[in-house]
């Protein structure tokens, strides 16, 4: 195809796959798109383990690395171990929460100090894994919030690797092409995962006028809701050179999300959604369930700042993720993850490189029904 997605990194199809699964990286990259490896909460040496399996299965072909390095949150430029404590308002309303499904509230360990998110957005964490990050042959680095750290910017010139940096609003975007970012990832309100306000639709053109407007070619990676080749598309006509997904992988064969929520995600429309700063901190979308629910009800204490508030979420989602898979009832009712609103097109179970070969095909009959508005 003729984007500069795909000149630019040395793919068939400008579908970047964002994903935590190496199976899903590796499956993706091989079906013609480029899947994007998610290292945010990984130490350092995991980081390595998960790099080294995909250099050795994904014979060659490109793939990258995702990174969350925000500009501010609580904390940032001190020692980690000078966060401040969680308030005991936050504990007691987790507890209570668990408690009310059966959930027994003991044993909820707190993300280790060596690796955990809150670590690895520091200067210092984010470091450690740009550099194993860049042992790798990896084509792509990318941040998930904000400008990315001049280290992320100067290694990708030094090693001749593009940067991406996801956007939520005009400005961000133009602050990224400002700063030399390489690709514009513009995420739509619609997405799952941290997400701005704004939809897709208004965004993408919004922004693609911005930077035509200033004289930059920095290519676009429309992202948000896209779950079919026809969204695409449609991102494309609207000024997007591809597409940059998550939510679509997440019901795969490959993906590491738990089967519960997986069975949910199948059977959810795309009203089953919240955007919340009850997980992170930041707003982020996530499939709906009384644990989004009581975190967005009157009397609910407000969210921590990043990344306070993932040291309040985490440990116990890991434990209802525990316990649902071993079918606890309460457990699999709270159970919840980051999904966008196109979680309502995601109705059928399939491969990572089947799902992007249905990309394909989608996308080639979408051009072809706009053509066929056009007078010979």
């Amino acid at each position: 195809m003729q984007s500069p997605i795909c000149a630019m990194l040395g793919i068939e199809f400008p579908l970047l796959a964002f994903s935590h699964c190496r199976d899903v990286i590796v499956a993706v990259s091989k079906a013609g798109g480029m899947g994007v490896f998610g290292a945010a909460s990984l130490p350092p040496e995991r980081l390595e383990e998960e790099l080294a399996w995909i250099d050795a299965h994904i014979g060659g072909l490109p793939y990258g690395v995702d990174l969350i390095v925000p500009n501010s949150f609580a904390g940032k430029g001190e020692a980690r171990c000078e966060l401040p404590p969680i308030p005991a308002e936050h504990k007691a309303f987790v507890a209570d929460l668990l408690v009310k499904h059966g959930v027994d509230d003991g044993n909820l360990s707190l993300p280790s100090i060596g690796g955990g998110l809150g670590e690895n957005m520091t200067d210092d964490g984010a470091a450690k894994l740009l550099e194993v990050a860049f042992r790798h042959p990896i084509k792509l680095i990318a941040n998930a919030l904000g400008v990315p750290p001049p280290l992320m910017l100067e290694l990708g010139k030094r090693h001749g690797v593009p940067v991406a940096a996801l956007v939520g609003t005009r400005d961000h975007a133009l602050a990224q092409v400002r700063a030399g970012v390489d690709i514009l990832v513009v995420a739509g309100g619609e997405a799952g995962g941290h997400c701005g306000e704004v939809a897709t639709m208004v965004l993408v053109p919004e922004v693609a006028a911005a930077v035509e407007a200033v004289g930059a070619t920095t290519p676009i990676l429309a992202a948000g809701g896209i779950v079919t080749g026809r969204q695409m598309a449609a991102a494309m006509a609207m000024g997007a050179h591809g597409a940059w997904c998550g939510s679509v992988w997440l019901t795969t064969a490959e993906a590491e999300t738990n089967p519960v929520v997986k069975e949910k995600m199948l059977a959810a429309s795309s009203r089953d959604t919240v955007r919340s700063k009850s997980r992170t901190g930041k707003p982020s979308r996530q499939l709906r369930s009384p644990w989004t629910d009581a975190w967005e009800a009157e009397g609910a204490p407000k969210p921590l700042p990043m990344p306070l508030q993932s040291l309040v979420s985490e440990p116990a989602l890991r434990k209802v993720d525990k316990l649902s898979e071993g079918g606890h009832e309460g457990a699999k009712a709270l159970a919840t993850y980051w999904v966008g609103q196109g979680v309502g097109l995601m109705n059928e179970a399939m491969g990572a490189g089947q799902v992007v070969q249905e990309f394909k095909a989608d996308w080639i009959a979408a051009c072809e029904r706009l053509n066929g508005f056009i007078e010979d």
